[in-house]
């Protein structure tokens, strides 16, 4: 077996600690939010944060599972609660708040992006499958497992530390979806905050709103492909 190197473990402590490495991080994913908005990134930004956050925490000896990537013995909690958490944002997002911020603003979330889903089988299929392995599970690892931490890293870890985490890191979630016009943008704000406070609320355990987020785009993809959301 062999033992941990001294030099190593206080060399990743000091990183750890480090406000200018998360600061450099904090850059970093910000030249990516630049580059989406200049079209210089294909696909989506989630694998480049991926990137940016898996690479981060190699260099500083912190695993997925640091951050709350486990199931444990109350797996079949975890995943029903975020069954659950997934129905309730959903609801609440086609009844209340998306209503709400249309009288606000006066317009819908511009999904015109998603047109080619009416109707198309194939499409609704893939992007289904995208649901769950690039929204839920890639974007709650970058948003809520690293970016969340990293932010309370440079705040502090107290009550008021997360809070604040909460609110930028969801703000910051909602201009990810700048492409969705104002309405778009302020209710994937709503929805960022309810996903932090998700993860916050199950003891910073990211398997809840890994699974409500899967559910929320899930449903959000059937009712475009049935024609049927509100809006398109």
């Amino acid at each position: 077996m062999s033992t941990p190197v001294p030099g190593i473990a206080l060399w990743r402590q000091q990183l750890q600690q480090s406000r200018l490495l998360i600061a450099l991080e904090l850059m970093l994913g910000a030249a990516v939010f630049v580059a989406d908005e200049h079209h210089l990134i294909y696909f989506s930004k989630t694998p480049y944060l991926l990137a940016l956050g898996w690479t981060s925490m190699a260099l500083r000896g912190v695993r997925w599972r640091d951050v709350g990537l486990y199931f444990g013995a109350r797996w079949p909690v975890l995943l029903l609660a975020g069954v659950i958490a997934g129905v309730a944002i959903e609801a609440l997002e086609l009844f209340a708040t998306q209503p709400l911020l249309v009288m606000l603003t006066g317009k819908y979330p511009d999904l015109s992006n998603f047109k080619d889903v009416v109707g198309n089988l194939k499409l609704v299929l893939l992007l289904i499958v995208a649901s769950w392995v690039v929204a839920g599970l890639g974007e709650e690892l970058v948003w809520r497992g690293y970016l969340m931490n990293r932010v309370a890293d440079l705040l502090g870890r107290s009550a008021s530390g997360w809070a604040v985490t909460l609110i930028l890191v969801s703000a910051a979630f909602g201009l990810a979806h700048s492409y969705q016009d104002v309405t778009g943008v302020l209710e994937n704000f709503i929805d960022g905050a309810l996903l932090g406070a998700l993860y916050l609320a199950s003891g910073r355990n990211l398997i809840v709103p890994i699974v409500a987020h899967s559910i929320t785009d899930t449903v959000d993809v059937l009712i475009i492909y049935s024609g049927h959301y509100p809006g398109m």
